[in-house]
């Protein structure tokens, strides 16, 4: 099919809507930027209509030479109900011809149409000078300025020499004797078509893929095409503390999820820009929704210390999920965690309860002797039992002991100083320096209170050996109370 042939049905196909849209239909003009859909395939051509005319009527004609929609292997692959963006190249008799550039000009009208259609052109570029790139822009040499090559720093400009490349005509001078170019031009062009159409695409809750163009301490950025979006650091793992660098790389293909898009929202210099806000552990499975299995309660678990604050230390138990070890459960001489965990250190931990809907968990150490995986009991007592242990910490109301066989807070009870046994006004710290191995006797349990006596255990001695004294008068009638209290003295 010859091209006159093809133009000839294209305008058959469209006759009847242009004469009813053509009052109505705001006429196309060179270099705007237009969408279509493909109506029609042909040899030479690819008819479009062209979308987005003020929602009157049917669209405007349009079409390609197929030669610009060719892929890699030289084949139109293009098929009805496609859409294809392009920009408009020429008018000819009322209708586009749409294509990426204006190709390779010829003649010097046609450069000066390219520039002031603002129409990208394509040349090869032939050499290298001082200033820049010689082009050979349809016969006409053209000069491409060094800043003008890149969006950013060009390291080696002789790279681009044999390449045929895009072009916005910036200069026609001399009746074209001095034409100059600019590749950037054409480049950020194309990039902000690019970023208007991904823009306009873009939903929150939706899932992209984009690739990563840099990665900072406060996260990764990442191309969705045209249009840049951030990964906040928080938005990169389910692991607390894990840093971009760590996870991702520039240039790796990523999926994810858009958590918010601000248009307008102002930069550093107070100019208006749109920021994406986006997610890569939005998409990744929540280890919190199968945390009873990865930290079961009451189990001895292998921890990792992550982060040591006044108050306790966070222990990694799994990837995403932690669990505080209070300084409490340390050790009474241990008044802030740093003195006796170091950050990595591995530790043995038992899980004492799980706020699921906080996503808390209160930890404890393990006792000692317990393997992983081990049923940690916790510690009973009873009121009455007579208990031992070693002075853990020493206050002005008394003294803490950490009972014999426990670590922690459920094993730890305190003996009041009114329970001590010690004269009114005595130096507890010297009758009872930590580390010493005291007897006591549980006097209240419950809510997490474990009081203790010392008192009572004496008195209790004494009880019993007035008993046994008394048992024994009664069946020899010998001897007294004094007697027997100097016998054991």
């Amino acid at each position: 099919m010859s091209n006159d042939s093809s133009r000839d049905d294209f305008a058959s196909l469209f006759e009847a809507q242009a004469d009813n849209n053509k009052s109505k239909l705001r006429p196309l003009s060179p270099g705007e930027h237009v969408t279509g859909t493909v109506i029609q395939v042909g040899r030479d051509q690819v008819f479009v209509e062209v979308a987005g005319r003020g929602g009157l009527g049917r669209g405007l004609q349009a079409y390609f030479h197929s030669a610009d929609l060719r892929d890699a292997d030289g084949q139109v692959s293009v098929k009805p109900g496609e859409t294809l963006e392009g920009l408009v190249v020429e008018l000819d008799s009322g209708v586009a011809r749409l294509g990426r550039s204006a190709g390779r000009p010829a003649g010097v009208s046609a450069l000066i149409s390219a520039h002031e259609s603002g129409v990208p052109v394509e040349g090869k570029v032939t050499g290298v000078n001082k200033g820049g790139l010689e082009v050979d822009v349809g016969g006409s040499n053209a000069f491409c300025p060094m800043s003008q090559i890149e969006r950013g720093f060009v390291a080696d400009p002789a790279t681009f020499v044999g390449r045929t490349l895009t072009f916005k005509v910036t200069e026609v001078r001399e009746g074209g004797k001095r034409v100059v170019l600019s590749r950037r031009a054409a480049l950020e062009a194309e990039a902000k078509q690019k970023a208007a159409s991904t823009l306009a695409a873009l939903q929150v809750g939706a899932t992209v893929r984009g690739s990563v163009t840099a990665v900072r301490d406060f996260g990764a950025f990442v191309d969705l095409g045209g249009i840049e979006g951030l990964i906040p650091s928080s938005e990169l793992s389910h692991e607390r503390g894990k840093k971009a660098a760590d996870l991702v790389a520039p240039g790796d293909v990523v999926e994810v999820q858009v958590r918010d898009v601000k248009e307008g929202a102002p930069d550093k210099r107070g100019q208006p820009t749109t920021k994406i806000t986006l997610s890569l552990k939005a998409l990744a499975q929540d280890p919190w929704l199968d945390v009873e299995r990865l930290a079961p309660e009451g189990k001895v678990l292998r921890g990792t210390v992550t982060r040591l604050l006044d108050f306790g230390a966070f222990v990694q138990l799994s990837p995403g999920i932690e669990g505080l070890l209070h300084v409490s459960e340390l050790g009474g001489k241990v008044q802030h965690p740093s003195a006796a965990l170091k950050t990595g250190e591995q530790l043995n931990v038992v899980v004492r309860s799980i706020d699921k809907g906080a996503r808390k968990i209160a930890l404890a150490l393990a006792a000692e002797g317990l393997s992983l995986g081990a049923a940690a009991q916790t510690p009973s007592f009873v009121v009455g039992a007579i208990v031992q242990g070693v002075v853990d910490r020493i206050e002005t109301y008394g003294v803490f002991l950490q009972i014999d066989g426990t670590r922690g807070r459920v094993g730890r009870g305190l003996i009041p100083n009114a329970e001590l046994g010690t004269p009114r006004g005595s130096d507890t710290r010297k009758h009872f320096p930590p580390g010493t191995r005291i007897t006591a006797k549980v006097l209240e349990t419950g809510e997490g209170k474990l009081r203790l006596s010392i008192k009572a255990v004496a008195e209790d001695e004494e009880r019993a050996d007035f008993d046994g004294y008394k048992a024994s008068a009664s069946q020899n009638k010998l001897g007294t109370l004094g007697d027997l209290l100097r016998k054991r003295t």
